[in-house]
């Protein structure tokens, strides 16, 4: 797979990405979604709302169209641990879960041929 088969948008916020993927999973065209983001935890339990209802809205849609989406919202209590987990020492989470989603890509065509 080269970078040309692959479309990247844009969304303001963890909160809005199962709204895009849900739009994105039914146009059809679509193997996977990679949902990428950051959610920095604040002083009010807001970091709480918005992770967990990233985290169900996804599952939803992976759901409701027998889609693989990945997940690779960070939960971090500041930038530096985002940093550190979007390439820096602790890895690269937006790449682990680009390899998740074509391993599910994988999973669901070997499914079909059964």
């Amino acid at each position: 797979m080269d970078a040309s088969s692959i479309d990247e948008f844009w969304v303001p916020g963890a909160f809005e990405l199962p709204l895009a993927a849900d739009r994105l999973a039914a146009r059809g065209v679509y193997d996977a979604v990679v949902a990428l983001g950051c959610v920095i935890r604040g002083e009010t339990p807001h970091f709480e709302f918005v992770s967990a209802e990233a985290a169900r809205g996804l599952g939803e849609v992976a759901l409701k169209h027998g889609l693989p989406i990945a997940f690779g919202v960070l939960t971090t209590d500041d930038t530096e641990q985002a940093m550190a987990r979007a390439g820096g020492r602790h890895g690269n989470k937006g790449w682990e879960a680009a390899q998740a989603a074509l391993e599910m890509i994988a999973f669901m065509e070997r499914v079909a041929r059964t």
